[in-house]
């Protein structure tokens, strides 16, 4: 199939090939989020600027993750909390823990819940973290969401809090499971102790910002298709979305030449191409001058033989 013609189907028949593909696991941390509500919102003044960040976030939430669903996917893992952003500080961190608390409870999130027939877990050493803290009460908020969609069954959000090192977890994990079982756990046990249910491995990962993929233990094999948006991600709209899975679905699953049947042509604009772009390499970018953001800088050539 063409990508035009994929662009232009219904999407109820997009999503319906994407489910027949197979159950699909998306890696979606949600970023950029305070430049996306900075520069769509300019007016908010300073005494409103918490609440009407949170509210515009869980409006903002519920539309990224509706668009997934919608579009075929079975599981999205949202890398949400880690030790980067409780380095900005309390105040971020309080608006953070707040904004959970909003969320959870909010009429708009319930409802896409169920809606959507959404179960919502918890993954990550969040736990660790927060017990004996001022964020305590966080994990009876986590637990009760948990239990309230603990019997949807179409679709599965799984937010990560601190799931950047499981190393410890893991094994505590494996040794209180050995003590019960007199058995080490294989790889499926694992997953399911540490995320409360089996999740099969990533098909995509859909970050924004500089290039890396981070937060999806176990469940990270190599062959995760990786995909980068430019702009922060509560700017993504549904042609992008498209053109993901179009990628995702047809162009990246085809079979590896057979370069010892490969023509002298084929040959030729192989060479065309890296000649074209020899010294060039994805992911390089600046940081803009008055600004200060990175931004990516193109780098593929494509030559006029391709056409």
């Amino acid at each position: 199939m063409e990508l035009e013609t994929f662009l232009n189907l219904p999407k109820q028949e997009v999503a319906r090939i994407v489910r027949e593909a197979g159950p699909k696991v998306c890696v979606f941390p949600i970023n950029g989020t305070r430049r996306w509500f900075m520069l769509e919102h300019p007016h908010v003044n300073e005494q409103d600027f918490a609440k009407s960040y949170l509210e515009a976030m869980i409006q903002c939430y519920v539309r990224l993750y509706g668009l997934w669903f919608s579009y075929g996917a079975d599981t999205v893992l949202a890398p949400a909390f880690g030790p980067d952003l409780m380095a900005r500080g309390d105040e971020y961190t309080h608006m953070a823990a707040t904004g959970w608390v909003e969320m959870v409870n909010h009429p708009v999130f319930v409802d896409f819940c169920d809606t959507h027939q959404v179960r919502v877990r918890f993954y990550g050493d969040y736990r660790k973290v927060f017990q004996d803290t001022a964020y305590a009460y966080l994990l009876d908020i986590f637990d009760a969401l948990s239990a309230r969609t603990e019997k949807n069954d179409q679709h599965r959000l799984f937010f990560g809090l601190f799931a950047h090192d499981p190393a410890e977890t893991l094994a505590e994990l494996a040794i209180e499971y050995y003590q019960e079982h007199q058995c080490i756990p294989d790889k499926r046990v694992l997953i399911e102790l540490y995320y409360g249910e089996y999740v099969p491995p990533v098909n995509f990962f859909v970050g924004f910002d500089k290039f890396a993929a981070f937060d999806m233990p176990l469940v990270a094999t190599g062959s995760e298709d990786l995909y980068f948006t430019v702009a922060p991600s509560p700017y993504l709209t549904e042609r992008q979305l498209r053109t993901i899975l179009y990628d995702h679905l047809y162009a990246r699953p085809e079979p590896d030449t057979d370069y010892s049947d490969l023509t002298s042509e084929g040959w030729t604009l192989m060479w065309n191409f890296y000649r074209a772009n020899q010294g060039q390499t994805l992911g390089i970018g600046k940081r803009q001058r008055i600004s200060g953001f990175w931004y990516p800088l193109p780098q593929v050539n494509i030559p006029d033989s391709f056409a």
